[in-house]
């Protein structure tokens, strides 16, 4: 098992769903594990403090990238487990990419900002910041300077994320971001890819998929062995790995009673059942 993995379970970054009882997801669809790739930041409090943080910059475009980018040096040179997985991203591109090919290393807003930032600055390549209203701004390695941008031809991106599931983010915003500027992402890199598409889709648009960690049946095992999930547990992620709607399909009608607890539960988890059952996003109407 990898370190990275490691930090995930270390981090909570990825938590598994108690028996018979899958996570809501905000799309209304239901799953057996949650990922928050950005935990490995250190830990689950300082992840969503920085968010926080990122929440109050975000008002000005140009002050953001290097306000970031100092709050990401300051926990590379001060905790051990987002170093080594910085470190570990940074080594992983310099063995599979040309770095000598790569002109701007890029990151959407928000999480991707928690690993973008610290690739550009550790390869020495400028770095755009891509905000989802698809506005970029350009800055330096060392994020002194930055201004926004309407125009870069021909250039060859790198776009580093915290996580690929089906590529959403991607083909609505990053891609058409870089590409109205006039040039193209060429490679991915994230932490995790969820295994559920996203690399085929970016695959689609031209571009190379990279990541640290699969989401597959070895990383359940791992969890598994580790005493971390029990077997019945595992079943259900094998199930789901393989098929994620025929497999909460099948635990929906097996457990009629799951539904109706969420339709009577708090409000946010009662929003999420009522798009469930609007989308009939399991045939079950």
């Amino acid at each position: 098992m990898s370190n990275i993995t490691s930090y995930l379970f270390q981090t909570n970054a990825i938590k598994f769903c108690e028996e018979n009882k899958p996570f809501w997801y905000t799309s209304g669809k239901i799953g057996p594990y949650f990922i928050n790739t950005h935990f490995v930041y250190g830990s689950e409090s300082e992840a969503s403090e920085f968010l926080s943080f990122i929440d109050e910059c975000l008002s000005d475009k140009i002050s953001l990238p290097k306000n970031v980018f100092e709050k990401t040096l300051n926990q590379y040179n001060t905790n051990e487990i987002y170093k080594n997985v910085i470190d570990t991203m940074k080594n992983y591109i310099e063995q599979n990419i040309d770095v000598s090919q790569i002109d701007y290393v890029s990151g959407g807003e928000r999480r991707d900002w928690f690993f973008s930032n610290m690739i550009a600055y550790l390869l020495d390549k400028p770095h755009i910041s891509i905000y989802k209203d698809l506005s970029t701004a350009v800055s330096d390695s060392k994020f002194k300077n930055t201004e926004i941008i309407s125009n870069l031809e021909n250039k060859k991106i790198l776009h580093v994320a915290d996580l690929i599931t089906v590529a959403s983010s991607y083909i609505r915003a990053w891609i058409p971001a870089i590409r109205n500027l006039g040039s193209n992402i060429c490679w991915s890199c994230v932490v995790v890819d969820r295994m559920q598409g996203g690399k085929d889709k970016i695959a689609a648009e031209g571009v190379e998929s990279h990541s640290l960690v699969n989401v597959d049946e070895s990383l359940f095992q791992s969890a598994l062995s580790m005493g971390i999930i029990n077997k019945n547990q595992f079943s259900l992620l094998k199930e789901f790995f393989e098929n994620p709607d025929e497999s909460m399909r099948n635990f929906l009608i097996n457990h009629p009673d799951f539904l109706q607890n969420a339709l009577n539960s708090d409000e946010k988890t009662k929003k999420r059942a009522q798009l469930l059952i609007a989308g009939n996003l399991y045939g079950l109407n």
